[in-house]
């Protein structure tokens, strides 16, 4: 189970190193891909067949089915992890994600997701107030 933040820095080389706690779990090789909010997913390789269920569950049918699972399997790449326990961000994904150098890495129970740190502050800045107005409608 992956949870908690961590904050990292890609380096010059576009590698990202994963929480060492998280190694383990994570295995050899992980798949990386565009997540729904700006920020890139990794997935361990049985969350990920997890998914690709999920995806092969969506209606054929349906033009925003098909688009997203589109938009996910075309922007996944597997990529393995070095002997510093770092994985390299291919460009694509970088971009997508609008990852500069500081990165926050957040637990999501079976994955992790990748943020850009400036676009994480705004993005959790945002969650906690709207949790702060819930509490108080209370």
């Amino acid at each position: 189970m992956f949870t908690g933040e961590y904050r990292y820095k890609i380096d010059v080389k576009k590698r990202l190193a994963m929480p060492a706690k998280f190694r383990g779990e994570l295995g050899v090789r992980v798949i990386i891909t565009k997540g729904i909010t700006k920020c890139l997913v990794v997935y361990t390789k049985k969350s990920w067949q997890d998914m690709l269920k999920k995806l092969g569950g969506l209606p054929i049918t349906e033009p925003e089915a098909r688009g997203f699972a589109r938009v996910i399997l075309a922007g996944a790449m597997e990529v393995s992890f070095d002997k510093l326990g770092r994985i390299l961000i291919p460009d694509y994904l970088k971009k997508y994600a609008g990852l500069e150098k500081e990165v926050v890495i957040c637990g999501l129970n079976k994955e992790l997701e990748v943020w850009d740190a400036k676009r994480w502050n705004s993005y959790i800045t945002k969650q906690d107030e709207n949790m702060n107005k819930s509490e108080k409608a209370k």
